[in-house]
């Protein structure tokens, strides 16, 4: 039987399809119902953006806040220098200390745009696992803190158990992630009254880990809260597209990059993605998603606007809509399209249409731009090219070249 929540927030989490599981919703429906729960989701800061895939994670602390909870975004700074191995191949390279706050200033801002900050009561936190890690006794923890975790139900954990099954290496460094984790979420209890933790469904495991530990040391009522792991329709995993991750961080990926990307969603999808990534009404989500033909488009464009409004403003997602529109409608170059800036050195004896294009890099390879030319997938300024040994030269390229790879992704080349 369906459980229908009292409370604000997980009524949204339930509509929306942002839950997968809960350790007890239905007291945890009557802490949210009570008065503020602060809750937390941690990002490890292994690269110097966030990207889509993290993006689902963020609306559920965006709609926390609105009833009136406190998200706090907890930043890895600690827990990066270990790594989680959570449904890894390979261990992750590990970072310097310095490298970890490069990537944290990185990040940072892109939480800025989704949620509020301050002093108030439900005003979010930005907090470092660093804060506490970084100076603790190994004896004391040991002694205080290892003594509450089986080795035996550790490695029962399916994100730990596939690893093993596969025989590959998990080392002990590793394995101590997990412990790490959980001391996270007894730390935030004990310093901030935080009461729950969210993620994805593959850390189930981590945070049941932390309630137990803190029920253990501290007797606390704190709960755990998961959403599902997302695919396509076509059963991409979210965030990937044929150019590599989604960033976040506009100087990572062009906003109009990012507009498109959304512009791109599957028809299957539409619905679907406006419920978890923008803030209009379910019922006008459904509506939407349930358009066919041309109609559909007009749904994924506002899908689009929508979600690049919310990271990038109003005004590039307005921009990004208009460049497309000059570029797909009207075949003009438009004025959002990403500027990838080439030495003019580079061609002073010419190259080759397949070494011009790496050298820009627009592609990993010569292979792959022989093989967009023999597809029929290349255009210079609009018009095809159908020879990867033709030369390029100062000349052709003039005050700016654009250049189309396939039918979805555009940019300008320019001259330095």
């Amino acid at each position: 039987m369906t459980y229908h929540p009292k409370s604000d927030f997980l009524r949204v989490m339930q509509e929306r399809g942002y839950l997968a599981d809960c350790t007890d919703l239905q007291a945890l429906d009557e802490a949210l119902s009570k008065g503020v729960v602060p809750a937390y989701i941690g990002y490890d800061a292994t690269a110097a953006s966030l990207h889509v895939g993290h993006l689902l994670n963020i609306m559920m602390l965006r709609w926390l806040q609105k009833p009136g909870h406190k998200p706090i975004t907890l930043m890895g700074g600690g827990t990066t220098k270990v790594g989680d191995p959570s449904f890894r191949s390979e261990e992750r390279p590990l970072l310097t200390p310095d490298k970890i706050d490069e990537n944290i200033e990185g990040m940072r801002k892109v939480f800025a745009r989704y949620l509020s900050y301050g002093e108030g009561a439900t005003d979010a936190l930005m907090l470092n696992n660093a804060e506490w890690l970084d100076h603790l006794n190994y004896l004391d923890f040991l002694r205080d803190i290892g003594r509450h975790f089986s080795v035996n139900r550790m490695l029962s954990f399916e994100s730990v158990k596939s690893r093993l099954d596969r025989e590959q290496s998990l080392s002990f460094l590793e394995f101590n992630y997990m412990i790490l984790q959980a001391y996270d979420f007894l730390e935030l209890f004990r310093r901030y009254g935080c009461r729950l933790q969210m993620g994805g469904s593959d850390q189930w495991g981590n945070i049941v880990n932390g309630i137990d530990l803190t029920r253990r040391v501290l007797e606390g009522e704190i709960f755990g809260l998961t959403s599902p792991l997302l695919t396509t329709s076509d059963g991409r995993k979210m965030g990937k597209s044929a150019g590599g991750a989604v960033w976040l961080n506009g100087e990572m990926l062009a906003p109009y990059d990012f507009w498109q990307f959304w512009r791109n969603t599957t028809d299957a999808d539409v619905g679907r993605f406006l419920k978890l990534y923008t803030d209009l009404p379910v019922e006008e989500c459904d509506r939407l998603g349930a358009l066919q033909g041309s109609e559909i488009n007009a749904a994924k464009i506002l899908l689009a606007n929508e979600v690049t409004t919310l990271l990038h403003g109003r005004e590039a997602a307005q921009a990004a809509e208009a460049t497309a529109r000059a570029v797909f409608e009207e075949g003009g170059v438009g004025g959002a399209l990403e500027v990838v800036e080439l030495p003019a050195a580079t061609l002073a004896d010419g190259l080759s249409v397949a070494h011009f294009l790496v050298a820009a890099g627009l592609v990993a390879s010569g292979k792959e731009a022989k093989r967009l030319v023999a597809e029929n997938g290349l255009r210079f300024n609009n018009e095809p090219v159908g020879d990867a040994n033709a030369p390029v030269t100062v000349a052709t390229v003039g005050e700016e070249l654009k250049v189309s790879i396939g039918k979805k992704k555009h940019k300008l080349v320019r001259l330095s």
